[in-house]
């Protein structure tokens, strides 16, 4: 019998619901970082085996939204919730429960879908420390599954699918043996810039950035890329562009050395900088910036 299904991976900012998904599928399909808001779209993932092809949705972290495209992020994150066969409540073990933990559960206590608790980083914990979190979190509500883990590690993953596939039903084949994400290259690309950004700046930097691309060439041997960062402030610019313009070379290298490896060839990136006064509560911006809503 060949079964398959739909995991909605979900959680609160930080909890890592990316790297999980990564180390699931031993591929980076989405990007990491120590900052809120990394994930913006919901990225699937895809993992077949002989007798079975999980899809995991990588969700942007739920959060209390400050802007339209915070709003957006969590629209699509409760819109896989729904969706899914089963969800995966991405929590990080080393945080003590708090508001967005509740505020979570209480979408989870609405839903039919089994939902496991995947306690993540028990690599930092001790012993003592992990059974006191486990017993913490299952006085709160009664989980389909809990399963600790370590996604940076990649322990206990291999148990965490073994016991998801109780779970999913028999049913066909939605994607090719060789498809490993929904998502083409332009947006990886794109996803690839914002991370060496997020991984370069502060402050209020990271979550006032988008990306696209402008204009772009290939052959067999090289890629060519220009892409345009937006902002929100003309103080941002400066900020991101760098005392002369070392900042924006920095991420630049970084990113279009990530490419070289990516996409197996030379890669040639020219970044540049524009403002858009206020866009992520613009609906038009969001749209043209490609933040469309999942179910639309």
């Amino acid at each position: 019998m060949f079964k398959s299904g739909f995991i909605a991976v979900i959680g609160r900012p930080n909890a890592g619901k990316s790297t999980l998904v990564n180390a699931i599928l031993n591929e980076k399909i989405a990007i990491m970082s120590n900052k809120a808001q990394t994930t913006r779209d919901n990225v699937m993932g895809v993992l077949t085996k002989e007798d079975a092809q999980l899809i995991f949705i990588d969700t942007p972290g739920i959060h209390k939204p400050h802007h339209q495209l915070g709003r957006h992020l969590n629209k699509n994150a409760y819109h896989a919730m729904a969706e899914a066969d089963v969800n995966f409540i991405i929590a990080d073990a080393t945080k003590p429960f708090g508001a967005g933990d509740e505020f979570l559960l209480s979408k989870i206590k609405s839903s039919e879908v089994p939902a496991f608790l995947v306690l993540n980083k028990i690599d930092i914990l001790s012993k003592e420390q992990l059974i006191k979190t486990l017993d913490d979190w299952k006085q709160r509500f009664d989980f389909a599954q809990i399963v600790p883990i370590s996604a940076l590690k990649q322990d206990n993953i291999d148990h965490l699918l073994a016991v998801v596939m109780d779970y999913l039903q028999e049913g066909p084949k939605y994607f090719p043996d060789d498809m490993t994400s929904d998502h083409g290259i332009d947006f990886q690309i794109c996803e690839i810039i914002r991370e060496k950004i997020l991984f370069k700046t502060e402050e209020e930097i990271p979550h006032s950035v988008a990306v696209i691309i402008e204009h772009k060439e290939e052959d067999e041997k090289s890629l060519f890329i220009q892409a345009m960062i937006v902002v929100e402030r003309s103080s941002q610019k400066g900020i991101l562009i760098g005392k002369q313009g070392q900042m924006i070379k920095q991420i630049r290298l970084l990113a279009q050395r990530e490419l070289k490896k990516k996409c197996g060839k030379k890669v040639e990136l020219e970044l540049f900088v524009r403002v858009e006064n206020n866009w992520r509560n613009r609906t038009s911006k969001l749209a043209q910036f490609g933040y469309q809503d999942t179910n639309e």
